[in-house]
């Protein structure tokens, strides 16, 4: 049986959840829910993140330039889905979710202390392309929460109950299928 076609959308998923940070000139951070984020480019490191125009921390980032990419977690999924639907014109959502600010090593945007990992970025550009402009940050620091270090240093990501978002649902990842490569690995006999 065929597929049904439908008209054109946004079907790509799943998609993290990012948790977008920024500082307004006045140093008041602000969090936004964003699910379209991604890898735009491995060198130069550079992220892409797309924000409707109406949203307050479009308007700040345009401004400023610079902001963080705050990975989310099941402990965060609350506060994700919170700082999507709600607007920092008009309430604090650090304080609304009991999210605490880290300050920026690289940028004047805070990260969330409570993110597993969070990308520090710089815009380089930005895309207008309709309901959403892109933007494309360099991402000048990496924040990685030590809990996901082994004993060797590596970075053990799967301890860090990373949430996507797929057509107005989050969800928790699941079991390991495989890795890079495993595929075409050769069998040690």
């Amino acid at each position: 049986m065929p597929k049904e076609l439908w008209k054109p959308g946004t079907l790509l998923a799943p998609v993290p959840a990012v948790l977008v940070t920024v500082r307004d000139t006045d140093g008041r951070p602000n969090v936004m829910t964003a699910a379209w984020a991604g890898t735009v480019c491995s060198d130069p490191a550079m992220v892409s993140v797309s924000i409707r125009k109406e949203r307050y921390t479009h308007h700040i980032l345009k401004e400023t330039g610079e902001f963080v990419l705050n990975l989310t977690n099941r402990k965060l999924v609350r506060a994700t889905d919170y700082c999507g639907v709600r607007s920092g014109r008009t309430e604090d959502k650090f304080a609304a979710c009991g999210l605490h600010t880290e300050e920026g090593r690289t940028v004047a945007a805070p990260s969330i202390q409570e993110s597993p990992i969070a990308l520090e970025c710089k815009t380089e550009q930005v895309l207008e392309l309709g309901s959403h402009d892109m933007f494309l940050g360099r991402i000048t620091a990496v924040l990685v929460d030590p809990k996901l270090l082994d004993e060797k240093g590596r970075l053990a990501l799967e301890k860090a109950d990373l949430i996507a978002y797929s057509h107005g649902m989050y969800f928790e990842l699941g079991r390991l299928l495989g890795t890079f490569g495993f595929s075409v690995k050769k069998i040690k006999s």
